[in-house]
């Protein structure tokens, strides 16, 4: 079944509502989708209600915007139950409040003073997290940047005057709360992960005696070489392949659908598609 198992919406920091990516989906011919924004799964009941009505299935997703260090090491998890994530998300979710006065206030003190009220309307709703590109944006409208790169670039990465590292979890405790609602767990974008390989191999294969089951190898800007290297890692440690384009908004360079990934039995089970 082809699949994009990788995709933003208005509830965290993409642009695009369900229905937009529902009608993305169908013009790709697309036959399963998920959405998977960070820390939160507002999006996933109106995404399965609308993907329902256009033929084509939809699993419960989400992003968990993890770290080890200050490195991220986002993960995927699918198909788990959102009930079950309550206390979690609800952990993300204050985190993120946390996380943006924290930021908001190092604004503050270099002069770039900007609200909380501002960077909520940027916000297609308040019961979401927040998330940087919502102040980004907010930022933009201010003056004080031309577009988000420049806001990672200059003040929100690790090192510059604006960063926050509050409230992120680690991988170990993302794939455990995932795995104990249900879910299926794959590691996001590996090939953007700062770690060496070998490292990074060292991770996955502890994370897998967690719950972690999947490589994302299939993703929009990883390279051939990439793709191959993550397919051979997942056979290695007896994990499945996933892919997914990471969209986050239409014709930003990604699209739904891209690269082309047909998700087997076997994942197809895991994430319980019949």
């Amino acid at each position: 079944m082809r699949a994009d198992l990788h995709i933003h919406s208005v509830s965290s920091d993409g642009l695009l509502l369900p229905s937009d990516i529902v009608g993305a989906a169908v013009a790709a011919h697309i036959g399963l989708v998920a959405v998977t924004d960070h820390d939160g799964m507002q999006s996933c009941a109106p995404l399965k209600k609308i993907a329902a009505s256009a033929g084509i299935r939809a699993v419960n997703g989400i992003e968990v915007s993890a770290y080890v260090g200050d490195i991220k090491f986002h993960v995927l998890g699918y198909g788990l139950d959102e009930a079950e994530m309550t206390p979690f998300l609800k952990n993300l979710y204050e985190a993120s409040l946390e996380r943006a006065e924290e930021i908001l206030q190092k604004f503050a003190a270099i002069g770039k003073p900007l609200t909380m009220e501002e960077v909520n309307e940027k916000r297609y709703s308040l019961t979401t997290p927040v998330h940087s590109v919502h102040i980004a944006r907010a930022m933009i409208s201010k003056g004080y940047v031309k577009d988000v790169p420049e806001f990672f670039r200059r003040y929100a990465g690790k090192g510059n005057p604006a960063y926050s590292p509050i409230g992120r979890p680690s991988p170990l405790k993302a794939v455990r709360e995932i795995t104990a609602a249900g879910g299926f767990v794959s590691v996001a974008h590996p090939g953007r992960i700062r770690m060496e390989r070998d490292e990074l191999a060292g991770v996955l294969k502890s994370l897998k005696g967690e719950g972690l089951g999947g490589i994302e190898a299939y993703y929009t800007t990883h390279t051939v070489e990439e793709t191959e290297y993550y397919k051979n890692l997942a056979a290695e440690l007896s994990m499945l392949v996933t892919g997914g384009s990471d969209t986050h908004i239409f014709g930003a360079g990604r699209e739904i659908g891209s690269p082309v990934f047909h998700a087997g039995d076997e994942l197809l089970e895991r994430l319980k598609i019949d």
